[in-house]
């Protein structure tokens, strides 16, 4: 009987650990359908530059002219293989972790909302100092930030500020990536409940169509402690919320010890 209920409890852990990775997976491909709007925008703001550039290129014989239109044509093009590169970076599916530079991962995530954020009226402060590498998946890391930054949006219906920052702690080693609003604030009551699963402060998703299923935050911390790390909230209803995590970082292997091979030599002795 014992051994046939250790075999129903590992059935049923293993289960959990499957409903969790479709509940990560649902909540990375809600994300990407949150932001097709965005993305859409921007793919038709690139591809209007580069046809008005090319137009002109045309219209122009003279190299001057020929070259800035050139020079606007790698721009553009430029961005849009970022922003492709961000939006596969989130589809995939892998938990593999490696040593990463969360800056990169700011800037890229970023790179997607920008016309987001320039749409509603709010400004963005980055303060990435140098940090070493964490030990994270980026996509997974990207998934998290960018619920973020979109609830700090929402948090903001007539515009504000975000500041996002970088640091590092040397004292426990890990990296801390700060997200803060100066938005609505959540209440001192409904504070500890933002995690729980299906639980929202909001009515519902937005004019833009993000937000309001209750899975985002509970998601978040889910990929944070799978990581091995820590997320921490702290709000004040009229001045903003801020959110901190904290990951560990990724630090080279000490080098090993070189080998010494003994070889016999006549007439010396061996130890």
């Amino acid at each position: 009987m014992t051994a046939m209920n250790n075999m129903d409890h590992a059935a049923l852990l293993e289960r959990i650990a499957h409903l969790e990775t479709q509940l990560n997976q649902a909540q990375r491909l809600s994300a990407l359908g949150e932001l097709a709007s965005t993305i859409t925008h921007e793919f038709n703001n690139i591809l209007t530059t580069t046809i008005n550039y090319a137009k002109m290129g045309l219209r122009h014989k003279d190299a001057p002219t020929r070259e800035k239109a050139f020079e606007k044509i790698l721009a553009a093009s430029q961005r849009a293989a970022k922003i492709t590169g961000t939006v596969l970076g989130l589809s995939r599916q892998n938990d593999r972790r490696e040593a990463t530079d969360l800056a990169r991962v700011v800037e890229d995530t970023m790179v997607l909302l920008e016309r987001e954020m320039s749409k509603y009226r709010v400004s963005v402060e980055m303060e990435l100092r140098a940090v070493p590498p964490a030990l994270v998946n980026a996509g997974q890391i990207q998934q998290v930030l960018l619920n973020l930054l979109v609830n700090a949006r929402q948090a903001m219906p007539s515009g504000g500020k975000v500041y996002v920052g970088l640091k590092h702690d040397a004292e426990t080693d890990m990296v801390e990536l700060v997200v803060r609003d100066s938005g609505t604030g959540i209440p001192a009551d409904k504070l500890p409940r933002i995690f729980d699963p299906y639980y929202s402060t909001k009515t519902g998703p937005d004019a833009s169509g993000k937000g309001g299923t209750g899975l985002g935050l509970a998601t978040c911390r889910g990929i944070i402690e799978a990581h091995r790390g820590r997320i921490r909230v702290e709000s004040t209803v009229g001045r903003g919320t801020s959110f901190t995590l904290k990951l560990p970082a990724a630090r080279a292997p000490a080098p090993l010890a070189p080998t010494v091979i003994a070889s016999e030599v006549p007439g010396t002795p061996v130890e």
